[in-house]
């Protein structure tokens, strides 16, 4: 934060009624040059109002409500304790504290679920006549509630080819408020710009507009979202943040404290806050978040080079791989490419059936970051008719062949011979 003047585009938070002053301090001090394997395996948070001892592992604090010695204490508790789970928890702010570290932003959040972050983080900043401006495609879950909700509450939504940097320039509108992106987008795996992106917001006329931008397919790991000059980071930690498929949470990011300040308080009204002990899970899962991304990635390589020579593959989309169109903005904004593999089935929409329908290994569900190798067919779920017409499917890329697979932590090896067996029967 430069000076203490709001920009232009957060001039909503001079309407705040209230004023978040809470502050989160870290167990230990981390110098400029600490690696983000150190940060993800030992942050913490302090215990506020504990000043002799801190436990090693960060306790779960189930308390609903916390004892107040005195009245005139209270405000000195909010402001330094704790007096409510609602407003804060012990477990949530560790577990916040550390994704922010990772991030590399002023402060974070925590939300019970990836679509409460998003869905909390947009009415947060958004209001009656204000203009968005998303990609298509986006998570199902976004997309369907831009589309159908933000419109209910007078909010103009635009939907522009995903990553198309000229696309969002060319539906910036006198009321846009802010821009939204992915990256990588689900289920395309399309690559974002970040500071192209972020360039093309600054030109909204009256300052500029909010760029929030969901890293979820990549983690805070592999992709350091704030650092590119983005307003708000989100991600689902129910995929590779919690890694083990057992926790549904989500977390927000900000780059300016005074958006943080104002997010908390509406995330308090709201009642959008994650439980403690699925926080627990949360930083539990963080830290092998290192060690995890390294073996998705490695495995989702040899596995999309395996699938890019396969005849009965039309095209696979994968970061890593060369022959992606955005291969080299991936290599400038992300460490590692991940384990996120999309594919094109020659055959369409029959054999991308037969192949998910035939796997004895790789399961075939929603969902994705996990340890475990899931596989979906997007057309007909996770982006199916119940949430895309077919013609928005069109619009976004959105295949009957194309298959969406989160490769798991197995030996790749053992995934390889899944997957050949399964497209030996497609012409059986």
């Amino acid at each position: 934060m430069a000076d203490d003047k709001v920009p232009q585009k957060m001039s909503f938070l001079n309407d705040s009624l209230y004023s978040y002053k809470r502050t989160v301090e870290n167990t230990h001090k981390y110098d400029a040059h600490t690696k983000l394997e150190t940060i993800a395996v030992t942050s913490q948070c302090k215990l506020q109002g504990k000043d002799l001892v801190s436990p090693v592992v960060p306790s779960i604090s189930l308390a609903s409500t916390f004892k107040i010695n005195k009245v005139d204490e209270y405000e000195k508790c909010l402001k330094e304790g704790y007096i409510y789970s609602r407003v804060a928890n012990h477990s949530c702010e560790s577990a916040a504290q550390t994704i922010n570290m990772l991030e590399g932003g002023a402060g974070g959040l925590l939300f019970p679920s990836g679509m409460s972050a998003i869905s909390t983080t947009l009415l947060t900043v958004l209001k009656q006549g204000d203009h968005v401006i998303l990609p298509n495609p986006t998570y199902s879950g976004t997309y369907r509630f831009a589309k159908d909700m933000l419109v209910k509450y007078g909010i103009e939504v635009s939907f522009v080819e995903a990553c198309n940097i000229e696309a969002y320039r060319e539906a910036i509108k006198p009321n846009t408020k802010m821009l939204y992106g992915e990256t990588p987008t689900n289920p395309k795996l399309d690559i974002l710009d970040l500071d192209a992106f972020v360039a093309v917001a600054n030109t909204v006329p009256g300052g500029g507009a909010l760029t929030m931008v969901d890293g979820t397919f990549a983690s805070p790991y592999l992709q350091q979202t704030l650092k590119h000059g983005v307003d708000i980071s989100v991600h689902s930690c129910t995929k590779y943040i919690g890694g083990h498929s057992d926790i549904l949470g989500g977390s927000v990011c900000f780059s300016d404290i005074r958006l943080l300040n104002y997010a908390v308080d509406l995330q308090r009204q709201m009642g959008n806050v994650q439980s403690p002990f699925d926080a627990f899970l949360t930083q539990r899962g963080i830290r092998t978040l290192p060690v995890r991304m390294a073996k998705h990635s490695k495995n989702a390589m040899t596995v999309a080079q395996y699938l890019e020579q396969h005849p009965k593959i039309s095209r696979v989309f994968y970061p890593g791989l060369a022959s992606h169109p955005q291969h080299e903005v991936a290599k400038k904004q992300m460490s590692d490419f991940s384990g996120m593999v999309v594919f094109e089935m020659a055959g369409g929409l029959p054999a991308g059936k037969k192949l998910v329908e035939n796997l004895m290994l790789i399961v075939l569900a929603v969902s994705l970051g996990g340890h475990e190798s899931l596989i979906e067919h997007p057309a007909t779920m996770t982006h199916g008719a119940g949430i895309m017409s077919a013609e928005e499917r069109r619009e976004g890329g959105i295949t009957d062949g194309l298959i969406r697979f989160s490769v798991g932590l197995e030996d790749a090896g053992d995934l390889i011979k899944d997957l050949e067996q399964a497209l030996e029967k497609i012409d059986e």
